[in-house]
């Protein structure tokens, strides 16, 4: 799954006890429904099989995500490739690679775009996109309500969401390019809902360091002015998620490296920020799997990284619009 994917998600039952067709409602409606879709993200318990497919390749993750009082546990397995596994306590965060017996072990402060469970639209995409409802279909199983959102501009790309009639998770994403063609999709093979919450499955899993190397990242809350950055002309429709300072282990030596993630409500924009390298930093280039795109480029003493789901043009406004500041 790509980095940029998003989970945080509350809101609105009365309103929806029963479904109401987007393409009948004003934006106020559109915006419940977007408000629908990340309520259930992080207020139901589900498990369940997740395909990824971009590019004629495909790949599979199991997924857990309890919701216990005030607590958050989640749970995702990689099932191909690396087999990478991902622990999460609300910001405690463990992910181990059984390959090179590695876990690393991670104090995440709370930004849209790091989740293990990438399944959220925030409200607030209504801003940037034209909602319709597109009618009904199943999607594992279960009857889901499908929603189309047209971006206003070529900054981001079309999506098509399903979201599960009876409980508002979204069971499918699709991302389309501006000429229709399908860029990648996410989707449940299978899945179960309102199931019975198993939060020590995940607390013994992120105790187990038995075999393992364990590495300790240290990490920062901080802004993009204070560590002598800017913006110097905002992306039209993405707002400033969260910056932090993201480090190696303590004593490691190596300096820091600064992430900044912006928002449009639906996808994720990651800008990172780093001391330039000539032994790892060699050629300016562009690069793209499925929806995700990478973008570098050198400024004067740094190496500036930006990668998300969104074209070419939107890469490389951000990359081009990051001043360094006195």
């Amino acid at each position: 799954m790509s980095p940029g994917r998003a989970c945080p998600w509350l809101l609105c039952t009365a309103l929806w006890a029963g479904f109401l067709p987007v393409a009948a409602a004003g934006e106020q409606d559109a915006r419940a429904w977007l408000a629908r879709i990340q309520a259930a993200a992080t207020g139901i318990n589900y498990q369940g099989t997740l395909v990824f497919s971009a590019g004629g390749e495909m790949s599979s993750s199991r997924v857990w995500h309890y919701r216990v009082g005030e607590d958050t546990y989640e749970r995702l397995e990689a099932q191909d490739g690396r087999q990478q596994r991902i622990y999460r306590h609300n910001d405690q965060v463990r992910t181990v690679w059984p390959q090179s017996a590695t876990a690393v072990i991670e104090k995440r402060e709370t930004l849209a775009a790091w989740s293990t469970t990438p399944l959220a639209v925030d409200p607030r995409a209504a801003d940037n996109y034209d909602i319709r409802h597109e009618g009904t279909a199943r999607v594992a199983g279960r009857e889901a309500a499908m929603l189309v959102l047209t971006p206003r501009d070529r900054l981001r790309f079309m999506q098509r969401l399903w979201a599960d009639r009876a409980t508002g998770l979204m069971l499918r994403a699709d991302v389309v390019a501006h000429d229709g063609t399908l860029v990648e999709s996410s989707a449940f093979s299978a899945v179960e809902l309102e199931v019975k919450a198993q939060p020590q499955a995940v607390l013994q899993a992120m105790r187990q360091d038995a075999g393992l190397r364990i590495v300790r990242p240290q990490q920062r809350r901080t802004t993009l002015e204070a560590e002598g950055w800017a913006l110097a002309r905002p992306v039209a429709g993405f707002g400033l998620a969260g910056c932090v300072l993201r480090g190696l282990e303590p004593g490691a030596g190596d300096a820091p490296m600064l992430q900044a993630v912006f928002s449009d409500g639906v996808t994720h924009v990651s800008v990172f920020v780093e001391r330039f390298s000539p032994e790892r930093h060699r050629s300016e280039v562009q690069a793209r799997r499925g929806a995700t795109g990478t973008a570098m480029r050198r400024l004067g003493e740094h190496w500036i990284t930006v990668v998300g789901d969104v074209p070419p043009a939107t890469l490389k406004h951000f990359s081009q619009a990051l001043e360094r500041r006195p």
